[in-house]
């Protein structure tokens, strides 16, 4: 296990220095000089030609991305914009601030919404697929597969607006979606989560349902599972010492992915919710052309993804022995 792990992160580190790598040379090759960028509104020649200077823009394209990643471990002085401690990842373009700083700071946002939305759609979603498939072909597998469908086919904004104008304008049942520390008031962070959270659990809990139904119903209909029903153990145990644990594995895989993917940043349940995380900050830095904070975030969203897909690959060898890690 443990020499599987160290390849695993070895190769994680691999592919974010790639991704960082080809993030960094689309977003420096554009057009646009990013120096007239970071230079502001009221930006004289003289000025601009420093800010070229401190930002390293000046060197080729190779050696600039090679002091960026140096960065990271070693810190970097930015001239006139101050020095920057490791790990570093630049400066931003419209608050003059070490964009890490900023990351860290929209993170519990992004994390509070993530891991209290997961929480809901993964309970819900499997709780679900194991009815519809312990009740095969009645009316709860019926209806359960019904609003899988439908949930399937709605959009994180379509049901956001809509959820808000009922549930936040017109009745008055949730609060107007909003992040406050959960240090501070736990019940205002939950309840400014909440419409949110339910949201997107409408969505994502489709994909759990159809995805646990279909496993434990293949499973259900293994040998093994016919061996042990025919060894006389009784029906929940068969279902979950036997059926159960084989269906884990894929439901494992897409929640590892889920994960990542909402740690990473939901911009468009950000957008809609006007949560203040770590998707609404990519969004403002696309609009603000801020190369350093879109660089940035890019790398941290891809950084959540592959450290989760890491502990996916761990977490099977426990879930289902017939898995050896090679």
């Amino acid at each position: 296990m443990f020499r599987f792990l160290v390849r695993r992160v070895i190769g994680a580190l691999v592919i974010l220095l790639i991704i960082s790598a080809v993030t960094f040379m689309l977003f420096y090759a554009i057009p646009r000089d990013p120096a007239r960028m970071a230079c502001g509104k009221v930006c004289t020649k003289d000025l601009l030609e420093q800010v070229r200077v401190n930002l390293g823009i000046a060197d080729p394209l190779p050696v600039q991305y090679w002091h960026w990643l140096e960065g990271i471990f070693v810190g970097r002085d930015y001239g006139g914009l101050g020095n920057c401690n490791a790990p570093c990842l630049g400066f931003s373009f419209t608050n003059r601030e070490p964009v890490l700083g900023t990351i860290m700071d929209r993170m519990p946002t992004t994390l509070s919404l993530a891991l209290g939305a997961s929480v809901f759609f993964l309970l819900i979603g499997v709780g679900t697929g194991m009815i519809a498939a312990v009740k095969q072909g009645k009316a709860a597998d019926k209806i359960a597969s019904s609003f899988s469908l439908i949930g399937s086919s709605l959009q994180i904004y379509f049901v956001g607006y809509i959820a808000m104008y009922f549930l936040v304008q017109q009745l008055g049942i949730l609060e107007q979606p909003s992040y406050t520390p959960f240090t501070d008031d736990p019940a205002a962070w939950a309840g400014g989560l909440l419409l949110p959270w339910l949201t997107l659990s409408i969505i994502f809990t489709a994909n759990y349902t159809r995805m646990t139904r279909s496993q434990l119903v293949e499973q259900l209909s293994e040998d093994y599972v016919r061996t042990a029903r025919a060894k006389g153990l009784s029906r929940r145990s068969v279902f979950f010492r036997f059926a159960w644990r084989g269906a884990m594995g894929p439901i494992v895989t897409i929640f590892g992915i889920d994960l990542g993917t909402l740690i990473g940043g939901a911009i468009i349940t950000e957008s809609v919710f006007s949560l203040q995380g770590i998707g609404k900050l990519a969004v403002t830095a696309v609009e603000a052309n801020d190369l350093p904070m879109l660089l940035a975030v890019t790398l941290v969203a891809s950084g959540a993804i592959v450290f989760f897909n890491i502990i996916v690959d761990a977490v099977y060898a426990f879930i289902d022995p017939r898995i050896r890690l090679a």
